[in-house]
């Protein structure tokens, strides 16, 4: 397992790691008294940073699915940008709808890695303030979903296999997204993601919410990574509607079967992508290389089946979802 970062994380409310933070921190004061002084204080940093190890595995084994849900919303946690710097070795961006204009929430281009070329589409939120404002914090308008779509059907055009990455609360729900038909964008996609004649491979990276995933996320591999979450709707949604609070969000989560865990035992997803030892935001670029090594192995996988076969396996997949896999 890769270790934890002995670099204090930024604090995000996260209360679960405050004594982790704790330990990462006096391993770094440790660390700059041992370099600037004449103390010799190795040993009791390999015993603070064993500690840590051990502590940081125990404390993400028992995560609730509520606080699942806030580590892949955890502000450091790599975002399609950063898939696309750290993992491709070249992209050209393809913009617009051809209708209304550019939907910045939703990225498409074509890609290559590690000589593999295909078409990327995935959910953009930003980094800075300005950019999450401008991406609508990923929730994609009508116009992203059929970017993506167009895309996708031009990548069939040139027999090049799709890969999308999944990360947003939920398509953008404001007046003027229902006043261009986003209901009928994203069950359009639905509809003829099936019907695309090259291989598509999924990933949840982060939030997966409501339509606005399955809105690019039908494919003939569907994988998460393990501290993601895809779910009908967020907890904070689901509480509002059933409990009338959003103080119920935690119970929400839990009754939603959300986690990664939850959705391979019930077959939603194809395999869970373990994370580096205390979550992705520990480690990006450690991430970004399982989900190449994973995205390579599939797309290698889905590139020997005939078209009539993998159209058929995408349509069998998705009709027996929901049925519980024996462990």
């Amino acid at each position: 397992m890769t270790e934890p970062s002995a670099k204090p994380p930024v604090q995000d409310g996260l209360a679960f790691e405050r004594p982790l933070s704790e330990l990462q921190t006096k391993i770094a004061e440790l660390r700059k008294l041992n370099s600037g002084s004449h103390l010799e204080l190795s040993g009791e940093i390999e015993l603070l940073e064993d500690r840590l190890r051990r502590q940081t595995a125990e404390v993400y084994a028992q995560l609730s699915p509520w606080e699942r849900v806030n580590v892949a919303r955890h502000a450091e946690r790599p975002l399609t940008s950063d898939y696309m710097q750290l993992m491709l070795d070249d992209f050209v961006e393809l913009h617009g709808d051809r209708v209304f204009g550019e939907d910045r929430a939703i990225v498409t281009g074509l890609a290559t890695m590690a000589g593999t070329r295909f078409l990327l589409v995935g959910h953009r939120k930003g980094k800075t303030v300005k950019d999450r404002l401008a991406c609508n914090f990923g929730c994609a308008h009508p116009e992203g979903y059929r970017k993506a779509l167009q895309k996708m059907r031009l990548a069939e055009k040139m027999k090049l296999p799709i890969v999308t990455f999944i990360n947003t609360p939920g398509a953008y729900p404001g007046i003027g997204a229902e006043e261009r038909g986003q209901a009928g964008a994203i069950a359009r996609n639905i509809l003829e993601m099936f019907e695309i004649e090259v291989p598509i491979v999924c990933l949840v990276i982060g939030e997966g919410g409501s339509g606005g995933a399955l809105g690019i996320g039908v494919g003939d591999r569907v994988g998460m990574l393990e501290n993601s979450y895809y779910s009908v709707i967020s907890p904070e949604g689901c509480a509002a509607i059933l409990w009338k609070s959003g103080d119920k969000a935690p119970e929400a989560a839990e009754a939603l079967k959300l986690t990664s865990k939850d959705l391979l035992r019930l077959g939603l997803v194809d395999k869970v992508i373990e994370e580096p030892l205390g979550g992705a935001h520990r480690d990006p670029k450690g991430t970004v290389e399982r989900v190449k090594v994973q995205l390579l192995e599939w797309l290698a996988e889905l590139a020997a089946v005939p078209v009539p076969e993998l159209l058929a396996q995408r349509y069998r997949k998705f009709r027996g979802m929901g049925t519980p896999v024996a462990e």
